[in-house]
């Protein structure tokens, strides 16, 4: 059965789509910025950026009954190719040890103030 989980983001209302759908053991979460969605603020640095589209990500997860231990793939997007290397500390910790298929690819955000934006596939019961 197909779980649509939503954060209150206004961008998802506006936009029409879900941070994450969940179906069978399977979660994709959609690319998701760092946002703190309870204020609708967003940092300038790039790395708290990262860490922010992290917790919304682990947040959309647990929702799924999933976790980031479950993220199989994952996709960062990233306007400017030389803010990647600051962003590593915050990934290298969600990741480290789960080490998922990933992606980095520069391309334009919908926000100018959007740094970095982080895309997720988790199979629940991927680290088991």
């Amino acid at each position: 059965m197909r779980q649509l989980i939503s954060q209150g983001s206004s961008f998802e209302a506006a936009i029409g789509y879900s941070r994450a759908v969940a179906e069978g053991p399977w979660v994709w979460v959609s690319g998701t910025t760092g946002y703190d969605y309870a204020t609708m603020t967003i940092s300038s640095d790039v790395a708290l950026q990262a860490a922010q589209a992290l917790s919304n990500i682990e947040a959309a997860l647990l929702q799924a009954d999933a976790s980031l231990a479950d993220v199989v793939r994952v996709r960062y997007l990233l306007p400017n190719p030389d803010d990647f290397e600051a962003c590593w500390p915050a990934l290298r910790a969600a990741f480290g040890d789960i080490r998922p298929a990933a992606t980095m690819q520069v391309c334009g955000l919908a926000d100018p103030a959007m740094k970095i934006e982080i895309e997720v596939t988790a199979y629940k019961g991927a680290q088991a």
